[in-house]
């Protein structure tokens, strides 16, 4: 058996993106026996906008203090449980767990506070948080073993997958696919031969990772990406720290414009949707323009969502294929190859997606499928803040100095950005004036 077969055969139990497949699919499972049975609590802890007239003491009871332990034993247990199963020492890593996890309770207190949780998202906190730690006191040795952005976030994006519902399509149709699957391609296409052969950036996994962070979703889906080209950790924090800083820009500034110019709010939504990276950032801007704005925004950015597994494959196919293939070789690559390349996680994306629409939704309903969700969206958001605040503390802004210097990056994303913006409006324009189609009933 050849050394690619037997890496490829690991992968399926061995590796990180294994663990985080089952470290999601044993979430899932739990959150849905729970919510059907009704037999045991399995929610996790969140904390409620505070600040405008409330007090965050006020919070702090029994019920709350409760959840808190449940969220740290839970995912305290299964994260170092992989780790192990890694070959890390598993009282080391659930040391550094331990304090990565008071950071992230208080980057969750500190963003629910209620200006902060109108127009900024806690992943900004979690960022910040651990920039200022790694940038000015460094990181404790101790802390060091739990710091693992990739971990966290491949298991946040499995237990994703479960919200990830086809049925979305069924709500708003080819209007929907015509905005976010047929832009998103042709914005990454047209990022990657703008960096590659206007930019003359060398780095192509830096490249390919910022332009899917620009026009799918953001941070999930950059890692997705960043993944499946192999890029550089630093790649994927300075991809994320420019995709987190724009997000909250436009997340603010977008719905002002798009109600100055009188848009509407199934058009607005539809372009909040289809340009603001995050999906908690999209339900925001998409809320500030209105009921009917909100709810197209969520529809087409769900609907972007699905791409993450079929970029991700993509990239995998394309960085094997072309961009690391060995001109002078004669060695065709072989499935095993792409395989090897292939986040294992994404399978995991979207077995989660698949079980969800086709065996949950048709056999329980629409109701409990929404239930199941409320409970699995905090262990994924408690996932992906322990993600944001691990990408803060791996992120050395000396590290990052050489790549800022010469403007490429911010250049690639800005023009990026502004070629996705205008677009999706002409997507938007063609498919949601009422002028060529008729327009989709949308259920508030």
């Amino acid at each position: 058996m050849s050394d690619t077969k037997r890496k490829g055969i690991r992968s399926l139990w061995g590796s990180e993106d294994a663990l985080a497949n089952w470290i999601g699919f044993l979430i899932i499972a739990v959150g849905a026996y729970s919510v059907l049975s009704g037999a045991f609590d399995f929610k996790a802890a969140n904390f409620s906008t505070w600040g405008n007239g409330t007090s965050l003491l006020t919070q702090l009871n029994a019920d709350l203090w409760t959840k808190l332990v449940r969220t740290y034993a839970v995912l305290g247990v299964l994260f170092t449980v992989g780790a192990a199963l890694k070959g890390e020492n598993p009282f080391k890593f659930l040391a550094g767990f331990t304090g990565l996890f008071v950071l992230s309770v208080l980057v969750r207190a500190v963003s629910a506070e209620y200006t902060f949780n109108r127009y900024l998202e806690w992943a900004f906190f979690a960022l910040l948080l651990g920039l200022l730690i790694a940038n000015t006191i460094g990181v404790p040795a101790w802390l060091k073993p739990a710091v693992q952005t990739e971990y966290y976030i491949k298991a946040g994006l499995v237990v994703m997958g479960f919200s990830v519902l086809f049925s979305n399509i069924v709500n708003f149709g080819l209007y929907g696919l015509g905005i976010a699957w047929i832009v998103t391609p042709i914005v990454i296409l047209f990022m990657w031969w703008f960096g590659v052969h206007v930019l003359k950036i060398d780095n192509k996994p830096f490249i390919i990772t910022i332009a899917t962070a620009t026009s799918v979703c953001g941070t999930s889906a950059a890692i997705a990406s960043a993944a499946a080209s192999k890029a550089k950790k630093e790649d994927l924090s300075l991809a994320v720290s420019i995709s987190i800083i724009f997000t909250v820009i436009m997340m603010v500034f977008e719905p002002v414009i798009i109600r100055a110019v009188g848009l509407g709010e199934l058009m607005g939504g539809a372009l909040i949707g289809g340009t603001v990276d995050s999906t908690g950032a999209v339900t925001v801007a998409g809320t500030a323009l209105g009921k009917l704005a909100q709810t197209s925004a969520v529809l087409v950015k769900s609907i972007q969502n699905m791409l993450i597994g079929f970029i991700a494959f993509a990239v995998a196919v394309f960085f094997a294929t072309r961009v690391e293939r060995d001109a002078n070789s004669s060695r065709e690559v072989t499935a095993a190859d792409i395989w090897y390349r292939l986040p294992k996680f994404i399978l995991g994306f979207f077995a989660a997606s698949i079980v969800a629409s086709f065996v949950f939704l048709p056999a329980v309903g629409k109701g409990n499928v929404s239930a199941i969700n409320g409970v699995l969206d905090q262990y994924k958001n408690w996932a992906f803040v322990l993600a944001f605040t691990s990408i803060g503390l791996n992120t050395n802004f000396r590290e990052l100095k050489g790549t800022l210097a010469s403007g490429k990056a911010l250049t690639l994303y800005i023009i990026g950005q502004l070629f996705n913006i205008i677009l999706t409006f002409a997507a938007v324009y063609l498919l949601l004036s009422g002028k060529y189609f008729p327009l989709p009933d949308i259920a508030l």
